[in-house]
């Protein structure tokens, strides 16, 4: 045994020993984050008014890999297609992370034969971006999408889409916002009447779409510099960058870009939680892809499909910062009762009242400890939000009842236990 520890020590000491251990900084990754049970219940209430209207308006619901096969993804998002995140080779397969919910859902209506669908999704998405963690933009991040595909009459989905945003962004009390109406072809003829070749009209409208992110003078450099465009072009752009309101007969340039395929784009919501109105730029966009299907199909079929996506991690970032500035106080559990003892040895009596609420549907909760002190129970409840306490007693267990108390106004009630299950169901549904 000796021996085996020498040569155990000895090789320990060629290997540094603990001091060639690696250190490393615990940290999220470039692009992502953490959320807190306060941000996830901020979450969750976002999310919930958004589900809400997607059913509200009949659609159903899907889900598709969190990775698609290389082929699906590459040569639909045009330059922007060098954010994708590929994946080392897996089995024979070359695989990448979706880098949005829409070429999925084209994929899987091809793939299924399906022409006529209304259906809407939340899911992550990946994307190699320079984030801007203030502003709501991460590598890793939702999307909401609301999609309705099949051949219908003319503008009669596209309304229902615009309505939609209508009503999340009211819902969701974000303040003042602006729905701008866009038409990819008049864009084109912008392009058209600057002298911009059609070949390059994609790539410089990725460019123009930059302008809620970068001045123009930057912008112009990288048209002119990097994808060719001539000055005299990139200055006529110029011109119409400058275009504002109602008599200019366009609005800016860049408003153009920023609609999926040339649709709705919702912008210019107000944050005035910290006294003057601040814009926080686009919050939903979207619009037709009528030809992406026909992409995926062997024979080309096409199935016409309008939709919108809202951006619900700049919604999340501006609903933080308004709760952070009100010290507003959320709740990040939906607890309504929390049953307690009064006296000790009381820990068996306390689980099978929490087991019949349990099995009744009330949300309820104990403290793991077999004699906690009362005291220490209902401070519990005040931190936590949770609204109601059932006490349980050594007198009240004689009697048969259970006392009940209101934490905000600390009024105490004795309830019959066969009738705690109503009285709580009817106090937290006020």
């Amino acid at each position: 045994i000796a021996k085996e520890v020498a040569k155990l020590l000895e090789m320990k000491a060629q290997l540094g020993g603990d001091e060639g251990k690696h250190k490393f900084v615990l940290k999220t990754p470039k692009g992502t984050r953490d959320y807190s049970p306060k941000q996830m219940a901020i979450r969750e209430r976002v999310f919930d008014a958004i589900i809400t209207c997607f059913k509200r308006h009949g659609a159903e619901v899907i889900d598709t890999p969190v990775f698609e096969l290389k082929e699906t993804l590459t040569g639909k998002y045009g330059e922007d297609s060098k954010l994708i995140y590929d994946l080392k080779d897996q089995g024979g397969e070359l695989l990448s992370l979706r880098y949005d919910l829409t070429v999925p859902f084209a994929r899987y209506l091809a793939m299924n034969k399906i022409t006529n669908i209304k259906r809407y999704h939340i899911a992550k998405v990946y994307r190699r971006d320079n984030p801007a963690m203030t502003r709501g933009r991460y590598r890793e991040f939702y999307q909401c999408d609301f999609d309705i595909a099949g051949q219908f009459d003319p503008m009669i989905p596209d309304a229902e889409c615009l309505k939609i945003v209508h009503e999340i962004l009211s819902d969701l009390q974000l303040g003042d916002f602006l729905i701008k109406v866009n038409d990819r072809r008049i864009l084109d003829g912008m392009f058209a009447v600057c002298g911009v070749p059609d070949s390059k009209f994609r790539t410089i409208c990725s460019s123009v779409d930059k302008l809620d992110k970068m001045p123009w003078e930057e912008v112009r450099s990288e048209m002119v510099g990097e994808k060719g465009l001539s000055p005299e072009a990139a200055d006529r752009i110029g011109d119409y960058v400058q275009l504002h309101g109602e008599h200019c007969g366009v609005e800016p340039l860049a408003s153009f870009c920023q609609a999926r395929q040339g649709g709705p784009a919702a912008e210019g919501c107000k944050n005035d939680h910290v006294g003057e109105p601040v814009s926080v730029g686009s919050v939903a966009g979207g619009g037709r892809y009528d030809g992406l299907v026909g992409m995926f199909d062997p024979k080309g079929r096409k199935v016409p499909c309008v939709g919108v996506s809202i951006g619900i991690e700049r919604i999340f970032s501006i609903l933080e910062q308004r709760v952070e500035a009100s010290e507003e106080k959320i709740r990040t559990t939906e607890t309504q009762v929390l049953v307690a003892s009064a006296q000790k040895k009381l820990l068996e009596e306390r689980l099978k009242l929490v087991a019949e609420l349990w099995d009744a549907g009330i949300k309820a909760e104990v403290l793991y400890k077999k004699n906690p002190k009362l005291l220490n129970q209902l401070q519990y409840c005040e931190e936590t939000g949770i609204p109601l306490v059932a006490i349980v007693g050594e007198q009240e267990l004689k009697d048969g009842v259970i006392k009940l108390r209101v934490v905000a106004t600390r009024e105490e009630v004795n309830i019959r236990r066969e009738s705690l299950v109503e009285e709580i169901r009817m106090r937290t549904s006020r």
